[in-house]
């Protein structure tokens, strides 16, 4: 079943942010790991994830109006 979620794309991976980020269309059920191979993003690029505010890995799932956030390795010193 079709339904929408939001996706949020920080520093380095804003690029590969769709057009319809803010209403983007996914299969219910789908894992994280499958979202981001569908927005062509390196698996190892997505460091930090997180749904509706809480950390979230590759096999979470996705049922449908969660809020997704993304943020690439963050380095420093």
């Amino acid at each position: 079943m079709k339904t929408q979620i939001q996706i949020k794309l920080f520093a380095t991976l804003q690029k590969f942010s769709p057009d319809s980020a803010h209403n983007y269309s996914i299969e219910s059920g789908i894992t994280i790991r499958n979202l981001i191979e569908q927005l062509d993003i390196p698996v190892e690029k997505a460091k930090l994830i997180f749904v509706d505010g809480i950390k979230a890995d590759l096999t979470s799932t996705l049922q449908g109006g969660e809020r997704i956030g993304i943020f690439p390795p963050v380095g420093g010193g």
